[in-house]
């Protein structure tokens, strides 16, 4: 009982990392369909999010079965609860790829950004699809220190997002009201997936030490001397 009960947890991480895979594919995907004003390939990631949702919700339901069958404690109930919550932040960075899609479906067939933005929007995208990557390889490792960068590395992606804030507040801005709502909302939507991930990477943090990762403090590089 005991063995399957360690493999449903090793079957519940697995999924955690596919759910990653997925959506940092999806990210991927909506990113060039954006800059491209591609439909069909906008409409392949928004099918695509039904297979982030029902892995989610798939996991959800053995996570909370083993809850009420084996009543875990310890280091295995933190490994159940922490699965639900960074399952929710997956399924929720999905969704986010899926409405960077609805946007190109929406302004289709011209592309929801201006061509002066496409460099700050690629990089965006592709940052994002990176960050989700590396929580995905943090799930496999758990290695604290690599799940700790992440907060580092969402730092370039809150100056990419003041970047294009920049650009709609320049008194050059050509574009119009509505290229601006969606910029805004585009931005939003690239912020709040690295987010997520950053989120998944800190969980796993928890998950190891039992600490909150916002409680572990750096350590402090010597100084020459001392």
């Amino acid at each position: 009982m005991r063995d399957a009960y360690h493999e449903e947890l090793d079957s519940i991480g697995e999924d955690l990392v596919e759910m990653a895979r997925l959506v940092g594919s999806a990210i991927g995907r909506a990113t060039t369909s954006m800059l491209d004003a591609d439909l069909k390939l906008a409409e392949t990631v928004i099918a695509a999010d039904q297979k982030v949702d029902d892995l989610q919700h798939d996991l959800e339901a053995r996570a909370i079965a083993l809850l009420a069958r084996q009543q875990p404690v310890a280091t295995d109930l933190r490994i159940v609860v922490t699965s639900l919550r960074m399952s929710a932040d997956l399924e929720r960075a999905g969704d986010l790829a899926q409405h960077v899609a609805k946007q190109v479906r929406l302004r289709y067939p011209e592309s929801p950004v201006p061509h002066d933005l496409h460099t700050t929007l690629l990089e965006m995208g592709q940052l994002a699809q990176r960050l989700m990557a590396k929580a995905a390889e943090v799930i496999i490792t758990k290695d604290v220190d690599l799940a700790l960068e992440l907060e580092q590395d969402d730092d370039e992606m809150d100056l990419l997002h003041r970047t294009l804030f920049q650009h709609l507040m320049d008194d050059r801005w050509k574009h119009g009201i509505e290229t601006a709502v969606d910029v805004t909302l585009l931005g939003r939507y690239y912020e709040r997936f690295a987010d997520h991930a950053v989120s998944v990477a800190k969980r796993v943090v928890y998950l190891v030490t039992g600490e909150h990762a916002d409680e572990i403090q750096p350590l402090e590089t010597p100084v020459e001397g001392a």
